[in-house]
């Protein structure tokens, strides 16, 4: 693991708290979504960049009143491709690399859902987590996987937003073969 990535993975733990108007606290200093994003050597995702043959017919986050519908998301490499691996968790994809794409699934989520509402500081809460695992035969450790997920946005957003409901369950098939997909629904101020 690289030295940027160890660094970015030990301010995942620092203590947070969180300002009545958004944004995080971490340690007595308060910044924004984005820049806790930035902080956490984290980036958000460009938009999808889909084979020629993939037809979507649906938006990647619907906003309707004070809630958002964030549609399942593969992992996606900042400029938006899909990086793989691609197949079943316990098959042809071990759980760690399971664990890197429901990171990397979990951020082209954010990544629509500030694209949606324009600033991620507006987001009051984390309702529920979706969370889809590509699963082998005998796999039966989706929970593990999306675990990931959770931890991540706990730790993007703090405990008061982050917090959520959540399902993770093993599925026989997934868009492109992805081992992860992560979908959400989020409560954000109007």
């Amino acid at each position: 693991m690289a030295d940027r990535e160890l660094t970015a993975l030990q301010k995942m733990t620092l203590p947070l708290s969180l300002p009545s108007k958004g944004g995080v606290t971490v340690k007595g200093e308060t910044m924004t979504i984005e820049a806790r994003i930035s902080d956490l050597g984290l980036v958000l995702p460009e938009e999808a960049k889909l084979p020629p043959d993939f037809v979507l017919d649906f938006a990647w986050a619907r906003v309707h009143g004070d809630r958002v519908y964030v549609s399942g998301h593969g992992a996606q490499a900042p400029d938006g491709s899909f990086p793989g691996p691609f197949g079943r968790v316990g098959a042809e994809v071990m759980s760690d690399e399971a664990e890197t794409s429901a990171r990397l699934a979990t951020l082209a989520a954010i990544a629509s859902l500030k694209r949606a509402i324009g600033s991620l500081d507006r987001v009051e809460a984390f309702l529920r987590l979706e969370g889809f695992v590509l699963a082998g035969p005998g796999f039966d450790r989706p929970s593990n996987i999306i675990n990931v997920a959770s931890h991540l946005i706990i730790n993007i957003f703090g405990e008061e937003i982050g917090r959520h409901s959540r399902f993770a369950v093993g599925v026989a098939a997934t868009p492109l073969s992805c081992p992860v997909i992560i979908a959400a629904q989020v409560a954000i101020r109007r």
